[in-house]
């Protein structure tokens, strides 16, 4: 079937992109923020048990995200084929799922937040406030990661404007609710290196009273109304299909939460400084990984729009532009990381000798991003069409057999910075085997839709 578009790909690339780009910095510039005022508010050493818990925090991201991954998918293709009551059920089936692995997560973190922690090698310097924190942040998770969960159902029907609003509140009450916790201010009590939990916890809060407003005003295919409400139980009919899809997704998220747990014990093994010089140029990194996420993702389900209208060959001008704009943007924010990387990372590190470290783990890294992307995106396309098993065992294979084999390697031979240098090594593999994949067998599969 022959699909003529309203407008170039690059601008409907963009149109859908720029919203999403801006809800992810906003969605980072929380982490961000929370991490600049403990830092300059409470010291080294509460950054330090702050970035001890992102690993966990992600490990539990990570299966709402592949969870989102596959239900976003079916919902690309059944937006597409425009069937709004399919819609709605795969979002209901994948709500109440997303609910569930939030309640696991709160009661995790309520009785083994020490020993996860301790397993995990954090420096016994700031081992109670790194617990204190990971209880709190582990019970908001269930409000945390159904938030998460609804924007990226959201954006399968290409709505990114309605999640941009909702994190530009959320994160404009953090700005203002973090430091009041730290301080004391209005009458508040100070609540230390949990301030930003509690914080958090009332900035999604309010975030969710506004998008059941913002979405019902506006009639929208998702709003939190009984249509929807009707849809909020465990259909395993299409849970099969969204965990077909999002299952091999969400392993290979967790793996690479996992992996990023044992990195952090080899950096652990270095001190609380190299603890938070790492939690510094993780925050740099996220910001340059955003557009090179938000590509892929853009490119997944504008492919998963197009198989679900039957507009199979609009597939290959997809994955190209959407290369080009990773080149185009992942590729700025590269080079501007190199030259503002001093000032970047003396946002988080007032140690001088925390910063130059911290400078030097991320020059080592930093270009390997732009790999990052263009891998990204062939999966990503791929992953429209249901096709995620390989995808998933390519990831996994350079996640397990390359990286961790050679930041232990190196960790042993060159310190702390063998430890960064496994990061693009690792990248480099993932790109050659993709598109390998892609182009040897992908290409030649007959597409057809899911749902």
């Amino acid at each position: 079937m022959s699909s003529p578009l309203p407008r170039p790909l690059w601008q409907i690339y963009l149109v859908f992109l720029v919203p999403m780009v801006l809800s992810n910095v906003l969605q980072g510039l929380s982490g961000t923020l929370n991490g600049i005022f403990i830092g300059q508010m409470l010291g080294t050493h509460a950054l330090a048990a702050v970035s001890g818990m992102f690993p966990i925090v992600f490990f539990f991201i990570s299966l709402v995200i592949g969870l989102g991954a596959g239900a976003s998918v079916l919902i690309g293709q059944a937006w597409g084929a425009h069937e709004p009551e399919k819609v709605r059920a795969i979002a209901g089936s994948a709500l109440v799922l997303g609910a569930w692995i939030g309640v696991v997560a709160a009661v995790l973190g309520v009785l083994f937040a020490r020993p996860a922690m301790q397993a995990l090698g954090t420096p016994a310097d700031v081992l109670d406030d790194a617990v204190a924190y990971a209880r709190v942040m582990l019970l908001i998770m269930p409000l945390l990661l159904v938030f998460i969960l609804f924007t990226q159902l959201l954006r399968g029907v290409s709505d990114t404007v309605s999640p941009l609003l909702a994190l530009a509140l959320s994160t404009a009450l953090g700005l203002v609710l973090t430091p009041a916790f730290i301080q004391g201010w209005l009458g508040l009590p100070r609540l230390g290196i949990q301030s930003a939990a509690y914080a958090g916890l009332v900035s999604y809060a309010v975030a969710w009273v506004f998008l059941v407003w913002w979405l019902g005003r506006r009639r929208h295919v998702l709003a939190l109304d009984r249509a929807l409400v009707r849809t909020l139980r465990l259909d395993w009919a299409i849970l099969a299909k969204v965990l077909r899809i999002g299952l091999p997704t969400g392993v290979q998220m967790v793996v690479i939460s996992v992996s990023e747990l044992v990195i952090l014990a080899l950096v652990n093994g270095h001190g609380s400084q190299a603890t938070a010089a790492y939690g510094a140029v993780t925050q740099v990194v996220n910001y340059v990984q955003f557009p090179a996420l938000s590509i892929a993702i853009t490119a997944s389900i504008l492919a998963a729009q197009s198989i679900g209208g039957g507009y199979v060959d609009r597939l290959g001008p997809i994955l190209r532009t959407g290369l080009w704009l990773n080149l185009a943007i992942t590729g700025s924010l590269v080079l501007a990381g190199y030259g503002l990387s001093h000032h970047l990372l003396g946002l988080f590190l007032t140690q001088p000798e925390v910063r130059v470290q911290a400078e030097q783990l991320l020059h080592i890294m930093l270009w390997s991003l732009l790999v990052f992307g263009f891998q990204a995106v062939v999966g990503g396309v791929m992953r429209a069409s249901g096709v995620v098993l390989v995808p998933m065992a390519i990831s996994l294979f350079c996640i397990l057999g390359v990286q961790l084999p050679v930041a232990s390697v190196l960790d042993a031979r060159m310190g702390l910075a063998g430890i960064w240098i496994a990061f693009p090594v690792a990248y480099l593999c993932m790109l050659v085997l993709q598109t390998g994949y892609y182009q040897g067998v992908w290409r030649h599969r007959r597409i057809r839709r899911l749902v």
